[in-house]
């Protein structure tokens, strides 16, 4: 492997890795305008100027983008986060200047058409109504309004379909100025990929772009509540949130770890207690996301009405039982899992790329892989029993339920229990 970095003089970072015996490339551009850099007026248009991206450029039309890349057998997509923008191709070997031309082309030069918009906004009223007709998907975006109620952090990235609704080139324009500068984009290729060629093709594409002052996004705060949505649905649909380090802190890997010996597989101690010794429900699971300065560790569950008021309970107990008992087994089996996921993964050129555009995104840097190999290693039962009585016992806590939740706990009576 062969990993190389650049950084143009408008500030513009490049990252390659070469990936020998591959005949494809994954390249893209990850920018730092996310969800959190929107004003409440703005909520929904990261995600509104994503779909426009592919809505025509002043030198192609919608048509004419896909065509592009489909006709030599390419994939072109993007996709908006809290904390990022990312537009990507995946292409053959000797397209790679073809493709980055064309993510350049949509990021410099779209047309933002009036007509375009109209249409498009409707494909995004449906995409939030689709949101909200899957019940463990919005169930997410309420428990993020709960645990960072009036922030950035804490709005959906689609927006409210009024503030969509409202949303014009105008609008769009000012956005692209205020967060698509040169020093808020990464450029990460991995795959058969020459670091030189990338570079030269980079200066061309992008050198011209006036360096512009980051965007500053104020720090989170996890402040916890609850939510409780009543739907006639088959199941019950159970949130709990806890506050746990972002991606940047010392102990993130201790969380994530954690958040998989609790509930990360089939052998982690929600399923099997809750699942296949109870046979309380078909879906449990336990993650531990983060962002720059904050991250929540999740546990998701769908139910019957009359089983969630019991699995709720187990789920805190399973939890305060962590704190005391987690055994050395169970956190060299979560270490594994964390250790093979990475590794695995990294045999995707796309995914290779997106751990790239991130690192350098958090770093401004790639920290070797045996670094990472071995902070997931130095984890010790000890660091995982004091994580789980620091989330069981201290950390703040989200709840969302939706569907026929009636009877279902309070937060109150969690946090009861917890302190039970």
């Amino acid at each position: 492997m062969s990993l190389n970095q650049h950084r143009l003089p408008n500030g513009f970072r490049i990252v390659t890795e070469n990936m020998p015996g591959l005949a494809s490339a994954s390249i893209g551009i990850w920018v730092s305008a996310g969800g959190r850099h929107e004003t409440p007026n703005q909520n929904g248009i990261a995600h509104f100027l994503e779909h426009m991206a592919f809505k025509g450029t002043e030198r192609r039309t919608s048509l004419q983008i896909a065509e592009a890349i489909e006709d030599v057998g390419g994939y072109i997509n993007a996709y908006t986060s809290r904390e990022v923008t990312a537009y990507y191709v995946r292409v053959l070997e000797n397209d790679v200047a073809l493709g980055l031309d064309v993510i350049a082309d949509i990021l410099r030069n779209p047309v933002l058409d009036p007509k375009e918009i109209e249409v498009e906004r409707g494909v995004i009223l449906q995409e939030i109504g689709q949101a909200l007709d899957t019940p463990d998907d919005v169930i997410f975006d309420w428990l993020q309004e709960e645990a960072y109620p009036d922030q950035p952090l804490g709005r959906t990235i689609l927006g409210p379909a009024e503030r969509v609704s409202a949303f014009g080139q105008a609008d769009l324009r000012s956005f692209i100025d205020d967060h698509y500068g040169p020093e808020q984009m990464i450029l990460a290729a991995a795959g058969a990929v020459d670091h030189d060629e990338i570079v030269k093709l980079a200066e061309a594409l992008f050198g011209d772009m006036p360096a512009k002052p980051l965007f500053q996004t104020a720090p989170a705060q996890f402040k916890g509540g609850e939510t409780r949505q009543l739907k006639p649905l088959e199941q019950a649909h159970f949130a709990l949130g806890f506050e746990s380090p972002g991606y940047r802190a010392d102990d993130i890997y201790v969380a994530q770890i954690y958040a998989s010996a609790l509930g990360g597989g089939m052998s982690s101690r929600l399923f099997q207690e809750i699942r296949e010794n109870r046979g309380l429900c078909y879906s449990i699971f336990a993650q531990a996301g983060a962002y720059a300065d904050t991250g929540m560790m999740t546990v998701y569950a769908g139910t019957s009405a009359e089983q969630l008021p019991e699995l709720a309970g187990i789920t805190i107990d399973e939890m305060k039982r962590a704190a005391a008992d987690m055994s050395p087994a169970e956190v060299a089996r979560a270490r594994a899992q964390m250790k093979a996921g990475l590794l695995m993964g990294l045999e995707s050129p796309s995914n290779r790329a997106e751990r790239l555009a991130r690192l350098i995104q958090i770093w401004d840097r790639i920290p070797p892989l045996e670094e990472t190999i071995e902070k997931i290693d130095a984890v010790t039962t000890g660091d995982v029993r004091d994580m789980a009585e620091r989330i069981a016992a201290q950390a703040p806590a989200a709840l969302a339920l939706y569907g026929p939740v009636d009877n279902a706990p309070t937060l109150q009576q969690l946090e009861e229990r917890r302190a039970a």
